[in-house]
């Protein structure tokens, strides 16, 4: 199930490294409630960008996940790796956002606390149609 309609392109601006190239954006009631149940896994370059979020779980999933924490300034508070399903990330006052990942993916980025994130909106159109052929 795909219910958010805006991508964008990840890159860890500090260590010049993609996270992913197609990740969804889940910013309304809905999207941000559904995040990426009924998905069976994250494909290399997928992911969910949940904003606002200031934590996240992964009850009724069936894998694991990546995430990072990020703040205001789409820096990176937290990490959790490899987090498998039915667990839960603790409460990040301070975080605006949580950006979730293909298991794996962080640590083949580099990416760790502090680092900063840059999004760039991708068409999600056009990669469908590209996916199609």
């Amino acid at each position: 199930m795909r219910w958010q309609k805006k991508a964008v392109c990840a890159t860890n601006a500090t260590r010049g490294t993609v996270l992913g190239r197609r990740i969804r954006v889940a910013e309304t009631g809905l999207t941000r409630i559904v995040g990426l149940l009924g998905e069976r896994e994250l494909q290399p370059g997928d992911g969910l960008l949940i904003v606002p979020s200031q934590g996240v779980h992964t009850l009724g999933m069936q894998f694991p996940i990546d995430i990072a924490v990020l703040d205001d300034d789409w820096r990176v508070l937290a990490t959790r790796r490899d987090m498998r399903p039915f667990r839960m990330t603790p409460i990040f006052w301070k975080a605006a956002a949580v950006l979730e990942l293909p298991s794996g993916m962080l640590e083949s980025t580099s990416t760790l606390v502090g680092d900063t994130i840059e999004f760039d909106r991708v068409d999600v159109a056009a990669q469908s149609a590209e996916k199609e052929k």
